[in-house]
């Protein structure tokens, strides 16, 4: 399990709350001044996760407006990029040089230290997803990185989308990876927030080549999670949604220590193996197998056993017979 340090603010006296959450945020992007119309009682929630330099933040809190002034950035700029997927609220982004930017659910917040800022979330309660990386991280020229300032980023379409997928995932799934992940988290979320930038900017070319392998990667496992109903969903499929070689395809997954095939069918008995746990029992489980793109229930029985050890009718009996963990 990822480590994580969480901070709560209705675990410490009302007096000292606000104070706090105002020093966890400047050490967390950089220095910056904080008001709140919630100051008085503040009550946030805040999760910390190092990915091997890279900090991962989601957090939630009440109104608040984040202020980096020059006399901030005068008195310490870390030079890195704080990039926030907003999940619940809106939020209205100011620079001093250019104009200021709504932002919705689903869209993202990017901001460099090194840049004055003044961002203000609108409650009655905001959630987010925040992570820092380090200038050295990025792919991109520093001066290419400060042009993306002010430009639509949704987490949507595009690489943004996979940018939300990958923080939305690992947040949400921390006991799905260990503490030796983090590393190759970090690095994985490195690419992705560079090749999103360099996506906007118009820039692909500019990226190192192992950048763009990776991201183009992790577009290519992207697709094929977004179809694995479609019946007829191949390796040829794949190769010809992205514009791609099936040779090329097939060396990206090499390097992936997996096949293409091989991608397509774990992913396709995981879908149905997390359904058949959780779904309702009346739902027939050859039901359960077409809609996760077997063609026939003989095929979906043989391949699930040979995965889990078990039939899949074998397999739902026993998961509803676990305890629930709600205590229903």
């Amino acid at each position: 399990m990822l480590d994580e340090m969480v901070f709560r603010s209705e675990d410490v006296a009302v007096a000292d709350r606000f104070d706090l959450w105002h020093d966890l945020m400047s050490s967390t992007h950089a220095p910056m001044d904080l008001t709140s119309d919630s100051a008085a009682d503040f009550r946030g929630t805040l999760r910390l996760m190092d990915l091997g330099g890279i900090t991962l933040w989601p957090a939630s809190f009440p109104q608040l407006t984040f202020h980096r002034t020059p006399s901030r950035i005068r008195q310490s700029d870390p030079e890195t990029v704080n990039l926030s997927l907003v999940v619940h609220g809106d939020a209205l982004t100011h620079w001093p040089d250019r104009p200021q930017r709504a932002i919705r659910v689903g869209d993202f917040h990017m901001n460099v230290s090194s840049v004055p800022m003044d961002v203000c979330g609108f409650g009655p309660w905001i959630e987010m997803i925040g992570v820092e990386v380090p200038r050295s991280s990025l792919s991109l020229p520093w001066d290419r990185v400060r042009d993306v300032l002010g430009r639509d980023l949704q987490g949507r379409t595009g690489i943004g989308a996979l940018v939300a997928q990958f923080l939305t995932q690992v947040t949400s799934h921390t006991g799905d990876y260990r503490q030796a992940d983090a590393p190759r988290l970090g690095r994985v979320l490195a690419d992705l927030v560079s090749a999103q930038f360099a996506q906007v900017l118009d820039a692909e070319d500019g990226l190192p080549p192992e950048t763009r392998t990776r991201s183009l990667t992790l577009e290519l496992m992207a697709f094929i999670r977004r179809h694995l109903a479609d019946t007829d969903l191949t390796p040829s499929s794949v190769a010809a949604a992205r514009h791609i070689s099936r040779s090329h395809l097939h060396r990206l997954f090499q390097a992936q220590g997996t096949t293409v095939a091989a991608y397509i069918r774990e992913q396709r008995l995981e879908g149905a193996r997390r359904e058949l746990a959780d779904g309702a029992g009346e739902i027939p489980v050859h039901a359960i197998a077409a809609r996760w793109g077997f063609k026939d229930h003989a095929t979906f029985t043989r391949s699930f056993r040979a995965a889990y050890g078990v039939a899949p009718r074998d397999f739902r009996h026993a998961a509803h017979l676990l305890p629930d963990p709600a205590g229903r």
